[in-house]
């Protein structure tokens, strides 16, 4: 059936001159990398060539600039720039024309590097009468980074002539005496003071000063100066996000930014991504993920390596994400790659090395305990173990015969390690700039192999990360930007899944048989056909599977200063290509079985028989790859005037066109156009307008597209004259207020599920009885015919405070309500006869909570400085409107009952039963009502649940919505940074709350229900007849099967919240003295610790885990040592 899309042609000429510009482009940034490095010690013989002979000494610097790499810096205070040169060559050398062009003028100059500094020639300058004092010192910034270029001035005498740092950070100056007072200024950093004294040497850290740097955020399709942000918008450090001895970088978010929820269900290597939502779920249907863009293309966060990010930042409101139209729902995460800098090339370097380790792994007892146990809950005249039995497996007697197999043990290794390095070289001119970033890392796996063999079943991951951005300025007004990145990626690991590994290593007895044989024989239980597998052969002897991903990643922009029309217009157009590929091939090998010994004959051999010959060669099992393409323009118009100094009007104006391929019949495709418009008067009233008129090829016609407009008010108090004398308490102070329309063309359900499917399989049955059937076509799914997309109303309320210029509070409160969400018809009777009945835009939810941040950073003197960072997330969802029977209306069975997406479903416990509720007989006394969830009798110490209909009898139909989730309702986090000196000290924390887990119920086995399994070493914590007490872990348990104890019921809903120590870290940089005579901007070593410990109620696995029973891959806890330096 032919469907009416989006049209826009495909342009394969485009595409390949496009291609060739990208290759042109790359070989000319190698090249160019190359001769920067080559002819760096040449520069200062770089030609200039001049308009006239006749030129200011500033036009003459600027020309310079113009033409070289250099930068010229000399203090404005120190050194009049104000007179003209007369020069006898309009092109010479640089060293000539300063030459020249300062002779007379008592300047002297230095090449330092990439700058030229000035200052006035000592030698030739008129000394002031009375005793002087030469001072000397060296200025950073607080990561301990040299600052060329810094004012050093008198101010107890102007008359003094000040000096600036060199390229190196040094200043010598002489002052009259030390009742001297120096201030020490630049541009981005806040003055410092400094009184003389006694000392003539200083080492001088400026603190940054946000509000002179006019810090810039990134935000939806652009950027914006913070102080005019009026959205919900978190940025993050990228630096901060680089913790950790995992590949998937979204580890790392939870507790970092607010309003992020991150969860990481797993530690192993290549499946460990985290799952992250922004202010949690809000839809019980559709997708709930984040929409993710690298510089402006949707892209998967994964797939980047920490060292490429240039800037993080979260779209959270409607006002950041209703530009994004039908992808802004769940919120945006807006990431940019590095760029490249004017200036020699800077090499950055970093290796880092870890051991990693299970965060915690279950506990279970061992055979001999596992055995007297099952005697004591069995009828003592028929035990099924003899104390022999017991005795020699405790003592070890014969191993092979009486084993004690801790099976989670035997089927991982106690650590594993992975290699972390990437390399970032950045510099460039004023006509071109480039940043490459390449990144390797390696990570193993703790599921146990065997050596033996021919072949490798070991967990390995190897991925390799490649990035190269290039800005060439074509004209004065002009840039061309070209981004090319990607990424392979290649995983091995055992045949089996290590999930099936552990879950059967949870559920082989300790005493049923050895690892492995002495003689090599592997043991495995046959029972009906069916081989029960040996666990630790799963891991090591039935083959591997091997998959490689990877993808190329391609951006080109031209950019066009459109000033010449009228000041602050721009122009963009982007255009992007993106190729994935994913192969995977698999290789089974089927070993020898035999059955566990019985026995040994009388020259001790074991006795045991082969169940299973089996084959020695390795097979070629199932394989395949598939691949996707993505396509996306962008075309964008900016303008951004300042009118009268107090008018500020920022616009914005895009059309974008996506198109993704996944080689299905057809592809997938959007297109939008995007505004914004911008006001702020005199930088304390601001107002927003946002929208986006977006299409989705998945709707029918006439329902594809959609507009989503936002608002936003902001007002900055702190900013209005009567907040004039606070300002040295409260800096910043900011009010704001949004509300908008965003919405989500990921639904669910089957793609086109507007048009109705047609069935040609099963025909149609007749008949009183069905037992008449003729083949021909049938009606499928009904189409929907008003399918759209899920609509999000948002709004917004929060505030920003500063005080002290030290302690930065960002509070906001949000309130979400989400319709339009697809689902299946609930209420159409059976007897209308749909084979399949009809879905519809039918649910809605709310969804409302607070986030924060609080951030408090002080230079407290020249040797110490410290920060501290927290964050904190609540989000309570709750479905409002459900396609349900009227009779679950109301009732604990009903969706709309106040609950959350995904609550917790089972029986309410009420407590155990006692003696007292007994009779004589052992029924149950009137008044209890009797309970058919499970077969046997009931008695002392079972669960006792709720009739919650009242209808006097316990059944299924009691089951309901229990209350919790697994989705934290809260998140948290912080940390804290020390720097002293050399020395850096940081440690992070993180935490959820208010989340919950039913372990066991009826979907695993817990001990004493009458099935084979582990036992947890906490089995004494346990109702008995000698401990009837009510607050036990276990109820009482029972040798055999016991389905009323392990229903899935608030008894066995376990709280897990946590808090973890997610890192701490410990840092030195060498003294740049040492460093200089090795041509080292910078070496820093360091020791991390990354999930080393945490703490909760819930004690037998790691907390965060997505497991009932605990058989999944553990998190990792990792010592990594590392090396960091700068050239």
């Amino acid at each position: 059936m032919k469907k009416s899309l989006l049209i826009y042609g495909e342009c394969p000429k485009i595409v390949k001159k496009t291609f060739r510009v990208m290759r042109a482009a790359f070989f000319c940034m190698f090249v160019f990398v190359l001769h920067s490095f080559a002819v760096d010690s040449n520069a200062q013989d770089a030609m200039v060539e001049l308009r006239s002979n006749n030129l200011s000494i500033e036009e003459l610097f600027k020309e310079i600039e113009k033409q070289t790499d250099y930068l010229i810096v000399y203090s404005t205070s120190e050194i009049n720039s104000n007179f003209n040169v007369s020069l006898s060559k309009r092109k010479a050398v640089v060293a000539d024309l300063l030459n020249e062009a300062l002779k007379g003028q008592n300047l002297q100059y230095k090449f330092s590097d990439n700058y030229i500094v000035l200052r006035l020639d000592q030698a030739m300058e008129e000394k002031k009468p009375g005793k002087a004092i030469e001072i000397s010192g060296t200025v950073y910034d607080k990561n301990r980074e040299i600052l060329p270029g810094v004012n050093i001035s008198v101010i107890t005498d102007p008359s003094v002539a000040g000096t600036i740092t060199d390229a190196d950070g040094h200043f010598y100056l002489k002052v009259p005496d030390k009742n001297t007072v120096i201030e020490i200024s630049y541009i981005g950093f806040k003055s410092q003071q400094i009184k003389i004294g006694d000392k003539i040497n200083f080492d001088i850290v400026l603190e940054e000063d946000v509000t002179e740097l006019g810090e810039v955020v990134v935000t939806g399709y652009g950027s914006q100066k913070k102080a005019s942000v009026i959205g919900a918008i978190e940025t993050i450090q990228p630096t901060k996000l680089q913790y950790g001895s995992t590949r998937s970088f979204s580890n790392n978010l939870a507790g970092q930014v607010a309003g992020v929820i991150a969860v990481q269900r797993t530690g192993e290597p290549g499946s460990d991504n985290s799952q992250f939502w922004i202010r949690g779920l809000s839809s019980f249907a559709g997708n709930t993920n984040p929409l993710v863009l690298v510089d402006g293309v949707e892209r998967d966060l994964n797939n980047l390596d920490p060292a490429e990010i240039e800037s993080f930042s979260v779209l959270k409101d409607a006002s950041a994400s209703a530009m994004y139209g039908v992808r802004g729902a769940n919120g945006v995460v807006v990431i940019t790659t590095k760029r490249g800098q004017v200036g020699a090339p800077s090499v950055n370097f970093r290796i880092e090395h870890a051991i990693s380790t299970p965060t915690k792994l279950p506990d279970y007892i061992g055979a001999a305990d596992w055995m007297a146990l099952r005697n004591e809950l069995s009828d003592p005249s028929s035990l099924p173990y003899t104390q022999e039995q017991i005795d020699r497996t405790r003592n070890g007697y014969d191993p092979e015969l009486y084993p004690d197999v801790n099976w989670i043990d035997a089927v991982t290794k106690d650590h594993a390690y992975s290699t972390r390095a990437n390399l970032t070289v950045n510099g460039g001119s004023t006509f071109l700039r480039y940043a490459l970033v390449a990144s390797y890392y390696n990570e193993k796996g703790i599921i146990e192999t065997d050596p033996s063999l021919a072949y490798d079943t070991d967990i390995k991951l190897n991925r390799y990360n490649v990035r190269a951005n290039v800005d060439v300025d074509i004209t004065k007004s002009t840039t061309l930007r070209i981004n090319i990145g990607g990424y392979m990626q290649e995983h091995r690991g055992p045949y089996y899944s290590t999930n099936d590994i552990l879950f059967n290593a949870f559920s082989r007895r300790p005493w049923e048989y050895a690892v492995r044989y002495s003689n090599g024989a592997i043991p495995h239980i046959e029972s009906s056909g069916t081989s029960i597998n040996n666990p630790w052969a799963m891991a090591t002897q039935y083959g591997y599977k091997t998959n490689t991903q990877s993808q190329i990643q391609s951006l080109a922009t031209l950019e066009q200063d459109l000033k010449m029309l009228t000041p602050g217009l721009k122009a963009k157009l982007s255009f992007s290509f993106d190729s994935y590929n994913y192969s995977w091939r698999d290789r089974n090998a089927d070993p020898a079985r035999y059955t566990p010994a019985t026995g040994r004959d009388e020259d001790g051999n074991l006795i045991i028989n082969q169940s299973h010959y089996g084959s020695e060669s390795l097979g070629l099992g199932s394989g395949g790859n598939y691949g996707t393409k993505q396509t996306y323009m962008e075309a964008t118009m900016t303008y951004h005037r300042l009118f009268g100094d107090v008018h500020d009007l920022d616009g914005l104006f895009l059309y974008n066109q996506q198109s993704y391929d996944n080689g299905s019949v057809q592809p997938f495709r959007k297109q939008g156009i995007a505004g914004r418009l911008s006001y702020m008067y005199d930088s304390r009233y601001i107002g927003e307008f946002n929208f986006g008129y977006n299409g989705s090829e998945n709707f029918a016609k006439g329902q594809r597209f959609g507009f989503f407009p936002s608002v936003a008010l902001g007002w900055l108090v702190s900013e209005e004259p009567f907040m004039e004398s606070t300002k040295n308490i409260i800096h910043k102070l900011k009010l704001k207020a949004s509300y908008g329309k965003s919405g989500n063309d990921n639904i669910g359900g089957r793609r086109f599920a507007y048009i109705t499917t047609v069935n040609s399989t099963n025909g149609y049955v007749f008949g009183e009885n069905k037992n008449y059937t003729t083949s021909g076509y049938t009606e499928g799914e009904i189409g929907t015919n008003d399918l759209t997309w899920e609509v999000s109303w948002k709004s917004n309320v929060g505030f920003e405070l500063g005080l002290w210029d030290a302690l930065n509070l960002n509070v906001d409160v949000f309130h979400e309500w989400r319709s339009n969400i697809f689902m299946q018809r609930q209420t159409i009777p059976n007897l209308t006869g749909f084979i399949s009945l009809p879905y519809g835009n039918l649910g809605k939810m709310e969804n409302q909570g607070v986030d924060l941040s609080l951030g408090f950073q002080k230079q407290l003197n020249k040797d110490w400085s410290v920060t501290f960072n927290s964050t904190f997330t609540y989000a309570k969802n709750k479905v409002t409107e459900y396609d349900e029977p009227a009779s679950l209306a109301g009732t604990y069975r009903s969706k709309t009952g106040g609950g959350s997406i995904n609550t917790l479903w089972g029986l309410i416990a009420d407590r155990l039963f006692t003696e007292n509720d007994f009779n004589p007989d052992g029924s149950l006394k009137d008044g209890i009502p009797n309970q058919l969830v499970g077969s046997g009798n009931l008695r002392p110490g079972d669960i006792k649940y709720v009739d919650r209909n009242e209808d006097g009898v316990v059944t299924t139909e009691d089951e309901g919505y229990i209350g919790g989730t697994v989705d934290p309702r809260i998140v948290y986090g912080f940390g804290a940074s020390v720097i002293y000196r050399n020395w850096d000290f940081n440690v992070f924390f993180q935490g959820m709350g208010d989340t919950h887990r039913i372990i066991g119920g009826g979907n695993a086995w817990l001990p004493g229900t009458g099935n084979s399994a582990n036992i947890f070493t906490n089995y004494q914590d346990r109702w008995t007849e000698e401990n009837p007490s009510q607050d036990v872990f276990y109820p009482r348990l029972d040798a055999s099967p016991n389905e009323n104890n392990y229903r899935a019921s608030t008894w066995w809903k376990k709280d897990m919240s946590f808090l973890r120590c997610k890192t701490i870290e410990l840092g030195y940089n060498l003294p740049k003295t040492a460093l200089s005579k090795i041509r080292l901007k910078s070496l820093r070593v360091y020791v991390n610790c990354n999930n080393p410990f945490y703490f909760s109620k819930f004690k037998l696995w790691d907390p965060e885990l997505n497991t009932s029973n605990g058989t999944i891959y553990p998190q990792m806890a990792s010592v990594q040592m590392g090396l960091e330096l700068n050239f």
